[in-house]
């Protein structure tokens, strides 16, 4: 459990086993539970599989956010064009692409006042959240919605 302004939050992990479907339900309705709490994210655009051919779009989109961002000044020429891409959650087509790519990619992190909410990784293998009550409840509600198990995450690795 960890406390803070916001009360206390919770610690989820996605569970190894899931039918892949779960798992992109698992990263899109967490990270759609969370958006309001987020203030900063970024995204890698690389996988260690092909990107499925519908988030190709988000994909090359996240090329041209991070080509925009350089253009911007905000983004050294130095950096690795595909990595740690920012995302601004409040642009509804940049949240789309954290969307997308977040169940796939190597990488993804959201954070609040410097504590970190979401981390996506090893190309949908791993999840971390952080959430209140009412975030878990919500969250467990729509993925049942979905027909997602109820024991989708666990309050530990497994």
């Amino acid at each position: 459990m960890i406390s803070n302004g916001d009360g206390s939050r919770r610690e989820l992990f996605i569970r190894s086993g899931l039918g892949a479907a779960d798992v992109v339900h698992a990263h899109r309705e967490a990270l759609l539970v969370l958006r309001d709490s987020i203030e900063t994210a970024h995204v890698d655009a690389y996988s260690d599989e092909a990107w499925p051919e519908e988030v190709v779009p988000a994909y090359e989109r996240a090329l041209l956010m991070a080509d925009g961002a350089l253009a911007d000044g905000l983004r050294s020429a130095k950096n690795d064009p595909g990595m740690g891409i920012d995302v601004d959650v409040h642009d509804d087509a940049q949240f789309d692409v954290l969307l997308a790519l977040a169940p796939y990619t190597i990488h993804a992190e959201a954070w609040r006042q410097g504590q970190q909410l979401f981390s996506a990784n090893d190309t949908g293998t791993a999840l971390w959240i952080s959430v209140t009550s009412q975030h878990e409840t919500r969250l467990m509600s729509r993925l049942g919605a979905l027909r997602v198990t109820g024991t989708a995450f666990a309050d530990r690795p497994r």
